[in-house]
């Protein structure tokens, strides 16, 4: 595999389209939005600069990977000479299956078709493709040039070439793949979103503070964030989208949303892309302080 179209251009499909341009393939990026893809490769540009001047990269490595990405808003063309696809949309189901069902139609029978989602269906997006043999899940970890970690995800009809060969992908870009099988939230969401969503309830609650309940998991548990800290950075309605997943899934209580959650989202309290949510984060800076609502 050489060619890859990226679908999405947001911070997971910037940082996918980085890493496998940067290890040398050819990566066409694809939005409907030409500003947005414009904003994506400006993000990719100062994550290089940021490797650069770590000296993980030298100034012939920046210029190949950007070199390496071609920018799309026509999905057809982005597509059709691809030998594998990474859907990085948006969370959202309705969304994906038409993306796979137009990929079906565009794509050659032997192009893999992967999605980047953290909780949906791989079985489910692959019913309406020609090909389910042919459809995985390649979840990638946020910042995806950073973390080391995919999850591939089978399908129910996912066969056992593709997931092969999208295995050895994943270890030619440094990473560490992990197979796992088709069932809400797969492993990595099934594990820390009932986690994140408790951390909400204990604040909800009135256990402790924002501050204290992160500060408790560094220093007690050794994670490096804490967990209403780690929910700003995924960002909050991706939070809620996976809980009603796995509460849809599973149907168990456990994983039913908090109602503070609910209405962070449902007011705009996005976490870091809204510029707050259990924190405020100003743009340009590093600092980070307890929003006033938590306080």
């Amino acid at each position: 595999m050489k060619n890859i179209t990226v679908i999405g251009s947001g911070t997971m499909g910037n940082g996918i389209a980085h890493t496998f341009a940067q290890y040398g393939f050819n990566v066409a990026l694809v939005d409907i939005n030409a500003d947005a893809l414009s904003r994506a490769i400006q993000t990719i540009t100062n994550n290089l600069d940021r490797q650069l001047k770590k000296g993980a990269i030298d100034e012939k490595v920046k210029a190949d990977t950007l070199n390496n990405i071609t920018t799309y808003t026509d999905l057809a063309t982005a597509a059709a000479k691809a030998d594998l696809v990474i859907e990085a949309a948006t969370e959202n189901r309705d969304i994906k299956l038409k993306l796979f069902k137009q990929l079906s139609e565009i794509c050659s029978d032997d192009t893999i078709l992967a999605s980047n989602t953290s909780s949906i269906s791989i079985t489910q997006i692959a019913s309406v493709t020609k090909k389910p043999r042919n459809v995985i899940g390649m979840h990638f970890m946020n910042p995806v040039p950073v973390m080391k970690l995919v999850e591939v995800i089978r399908g129910y009809a996912t066969s056992n070439e593709v997931t092969q060969k999208v295995m050895k992908l994943a270890q030619q870009l440094d990473k560490n793949p992990v197979e796992v099988n088709d069932y809400p939230g797969f492993v990595a969401n099934r594990i820390l979103m009932p986690m994140i969503n408790e951390a909400i309830y204990t604040l909800f609650e009135g256990v402790a503070g924002v501050n204290e309940i992160d500060t408790v998991m560094k220093l007690g548990v050794a994670h490096p964030m804490g967990p209403l800290q780690l929910a700003d950075f995924i960002g909050l309605d991706v939070c809620l989208a996976i809980l009603n997943v796995l509460y849809g899934g599973f149907g168990n209580q456990k994983y039913a949303p908090c109602p503070l959650l609910v209405n962070m989202v449902t007011a705009g309290h996005l976490g870091v892309k809204s510029g707050s949510g259990f924190y405020k984060y100003i743009a340009g800076s590093k600092e980070i302080i307890v929003a006033d609502k938590f306080s």
